[in-house]
């Protein structure tokens, strides 16, 4: 039984703080994981500067609000989930995946979750699990699963590497060219194919 994990944030959407950095003209939000691999360090970073602007987590639901799938991106995950079971693992938060899980059909996710004060500013991180793509995927595999996996930034490729078949995805070059081992695609058909070939 395969199960396909697929990461959320330049694979299916685009990354939400790239968005919220050019609509609230703060270009140091534009640091993702494929930037920094040190997850907690960037949110302590991006919480920092968020603070510093006054902005809290209204504000980045109403920017999330305006954001679409990437294009191609509901076809490609309505027909992998026609095909095998797939989940999204993602190192977003339920507050801001909601409205473009809407958007997707309601795909299944794992993700963690916001701490936030009374003033709706972003104070701290739930983590679900530690590692929790790799966790996850070994948790999967622990009841009887083989996973195959898809993504884009550092934090994947723990999930990608410990799968029966991984894929990287409109990832950087400095990863393609740190993991030559791991096929990398740009087109949904592409990723759809390989994914297809690997069940």
């Amino acid at each position: 039984m395969n199960i396909v994990c697929l990461d959320m944030e330049g694979v299916i959407t685009p990354e939400i703080w790239i968005e919220f950095s050019k609509v609230s003209g703060i270009p140091e939000l534009k640091r993702t994981t494929r930037d920094e691999p040190d997850y907690n360090k960037l949110m302590r970073f991006r919480m920092d500067i968020l603070r510093e602007h006054g902005l809290g987590l209204k504000e980045i639901q109403e920017v999330i609000a305006q954001i679409d799938p990437m294009p191609g991106a509901k076809e490609f995950m309505d027909e992998l989930r026609a095909t095998t079971q797939t989940v999204i693992l993602s190192d977003t938060f339920e507050e801001f995946a909601k409205p473009l899980l809407k958007k997707l059909g309601w795909p299944t996710i794992f993700c963690n979750a916001l701490e936030t004060d009374e003033k709706g500013m972003l104070t701290g991180v739930k983590m679900r699990c530690e590692k929790s793509k790799l966790t996850t995927v070994k948790g999967l595999q622990a009841i009887g699963f083989e996973t195959i996996a898809a993504g884009d930034s550092y934090n994947d490729l723990d999930m990608i590497l410990a799968s029966k078949a991984g894929f990287l995805f409109r990832t950087t070059e400095k990863i393609k060219a740190d993991h030559p081992e791991l096929p990398a695609y740009e087109e949904y058909d592409d990723l759809l194919r390989a994914i297809k070939g690997a069940l």
